[in-house]
């Protein structure tokens, strides 16, 4: 091909070559997908495997009393949140 490279480099340009090919198709191929918009599907209902979330009410041992003083502590603790 070229008479001042070695065949390792003639190779090594072939598969360059190639790959730059294979890349430059898929690419195509994105876009031209990405113009086809397809409709998004429905939202679905919640997912079996995850448990829906239950009330603080569902049972007592999920709710807990705090102290005023925990809560007092609690309120400086949020107030020290940054809110930018």
């Amino acid at each position: 091909m070229f008479p001042s490279i070695s065949l390792a480099q003639e190779t090594g340009l072939a598969v360059l070559l190639a790959a730059a090919i294979v890349w430059v198709t898929g690419l195509g191929h994105m876009v031209r997908n990405s113009r086809s918009r397809h409709p998004e599907p429905a939202p679905a209902e919640g997912l079996p495997m995850i448990p829906s979330q239950r009330t603080s009410a569902a049972h007592p041992m999920e709710s807990v009393e705090l102290t005023e003083a925990e809560k007092q502590a609690f309120a400086g603790l949020v107030r020290t949140i940054p809110l930018h």
